[in-house]
């Protein structure tokens, strides 16, 4: 069976490590070319070693629209076009209810993971428009922003806004066959679920309790589906929220 990117070019933020590092890596192994991109320049240039000459990286912080636009500038001049996108760049949030929570962390979440996605959004697609003419973006939601979400009102709150976005630019982009979907992971082993189990201690163990398959994804797992969302074989997909999560929110 043909590599399920091959010869496309695939644009990664967040991707120094958690599901972004899987996503490259797996990317790569199914063909593409990759242009991680991510706040740690250390975490990012490890990644790209390990991936090889199909991969290249650059250093963007997504509350910078500045950056973020140069960011996908980088992947057309390096690699001459861009036929996709996963947007997985994204901040954790304090746990705790939402009169716990100072207007400055609620600002940097907003400013990262709802406006820093409509930037990459839009840079993404008139990249796509000038190069590919056609192509996929894939952005990271999450589960807890499927309903309300009491431990996390912010973050699910700003997920549930980039689900709004994802399937509005569905509408407004598939008449030039540019598809958009989101995927919305459950409990994944990453930095960001330790951070929280270390704030709440317990709560992996009590998610995986509430999850029907019984445990946590590896970053990998839910790489896969974007990768999936981001190839010719889910040509007829576009404007879903894809739940992957073990079940957890059926």
């Amino acid at each position: 069976m043909d590599k399920l990117l091959e010869g496309k070019v695939v644009f990664i933020t967040g991707a120094g490590r958690g599901i972004g590092a899987a996503a490259a890596r797996l990317f790569a192994a199914e063909g593409a070319q990759v242009m991680l991109a991510a706040r740690t320049e250390s975490e990012l240039a490890a990644v790209t070693r390990e991936i090889g000459t199909s991969a290249a990286y650059t250093v963007a912080d997504l509350a910078d629209p500045d950056a973020v636009h140069a960011a996908v500038d980088r992947a057309v001049s390096e690699y001459g076009r861009l036929d996709g996108a996963f947007n997985n760049g994204a901040i954790g949030i304090p746990p705790g209810p939402m009169d716990t929570m100072s207007v400055d962390q609620f600002d940097q979440g907003y400013a990262v993971n709802l406006r820093g996605l409509w930037t990459a959004m839009v840079a993404e697609v008139t990249a796509i428009r000038a190069t590919a003419g056609h192509g996929s973006i894939v952005n990271t939601s999450s589960v807890g922003s499927l309903a309300g979400n009491p431990a996390l009102p912010a973050y699910g709150a700003l997920k549930r806004a980039g689900n709004s976005l994802t399937e509005s630019a569905a509408i407004t982009y598939g008449p030039e066959n540019i598809r958009v979907n989101a995927i919305a992971p459950g409990t994944t082993l990453t930095e960001m679920l330790h951070d929280w189990d270390r704030a709440t201690p317990g709560i992996i163990d009590s998610l995986n309790a509430r999850t029907p398959l019984g445990r946590a994804a590896q970053p990998d797992e839910i790489a896969q589906a974007a990768a999936w969302l981001l190839s010719d074989r889910s040509s007829y997909v576009t404007g879903t929220v894809l739940r992957v999560d073990g079940g957890l929110a059926a």
